[in-house]
């Protein structure tokens, strides 16, 4: 398929920020379905249709629809391979690069909502993650190796954590060591991620009018 032109199913201030993010970063060909999460429509028959989760992010590309932020993020990056955000098949990089990509839903994302919920992790042989201080270690050792996850290649990759761990320090989810607070300002920074952010600012404005 040659055509690049995907329908991005979105809610501003939710974990779909990071596609959005990702999608300025391609310079990608998107139309915007919002949604309001503050109005349930993610829990619509209409959106329960594209995914029966009710979650976001979503992308419809063509005949194929792709939900979970890990594999929309795969996905995108390969669909723009001119963009140069996802080490191509044979690259050495292409495994590290998948394995942070996995990392954040396998790992991180569980650890953290354990630790937000204050529950105990499960018993090591049934944990996906271990125990939330060896997750996070593992994180920091990547990032202390920097400037990026792939060293000084900057990813796709990047764009989720940034985007993520930028949530989760401000939540407290998170502790803001310097190696993480350098990393987001390094992300979060870049044009394409502000110009994310300021989209998404005058879509919060446009959604609470309605």
């Amino acid at each position: 398929m040659n055509d690049q032109h995907v329908t991005f199913f979105h809610s501003p201030q939710s974990r779909s920020a990071g596609t959005r993010a990702l999608l300025e970063e391609l310079g990608a060909d998107y139309e915007l379905h919002a949604l309001s999460l503050k109005a349930g429509e993610q829990r619509q028959p209409e959106y329960l249709a594209v995914n029966p989760m009710g979650k976001v992010p979503a992308i419809r590309h063509g005949d194929a629809l792709i939900t979970e932020q890990p594999a929309v993020f795969i996905y995108l990056a390969d669909l723009y391979p001119e963009a140069k955000l996802a080490p191509p098949i044979g690259d050495p990089l292409r495994g590290p690069y998948l394995r942070w990509l996995v990392f954040y839903g396998s790992c991180f994302e569980p650890a953290v909502v354990d630790k937000s919920m204050q529950r105990e992790p499960a018993a090591p042989a049934m944990s996906p993650y271990g125990d939330y201080d060896i997750m996070l270690k593992t994180l920091t050792d990547q990032l202390e190796r920097g400037p990026y996850l792939l060293g000084d290649r900057f990813s796709a990759a990047d764009v989720l954590w940034g985007t993520a761990l930028n949530w989760t320090t401000m939540f407290k989810l998170v502790p803001e060591l310097p190696v993480i607070r350098a990393y987001i300002d390094r992300v979060t920074t870049r044009p394409a991620m502000q110009r994310a952010a300021a989209l998404d600012a005058e879509l919060v404005a446009r959604l609470a009018q309605a």
